[in-house]
């Protein structure tokens, strides 16, 4: 699970460079993928803390 959510930080880091190389329809198109992806990292975090809880 922790390498779910490093790969997923990962991916968002390289959508985001590509985001500031494009202008209209399609930066738009990959800030809502990024939305997308954060959205799925919080959710892997919030399982891992119910697998593995902070102390």
């Amino acid at each position: 699970m922790v390498y779910l959510v490093e790969t997923l930080a990962s991916v968002d880091v390289m959508v985001h460079h590509l985001v500031d190389l494009l202008e209209g329809g399609s930066r738009n198109a990959l800030l809502g993928i990024s939305n997308s992806i954060m959205l799925a990292e919080i959710t892997a975090n919030r399982v891992l803390d119910q697998i593995d809880p902070p102390e």
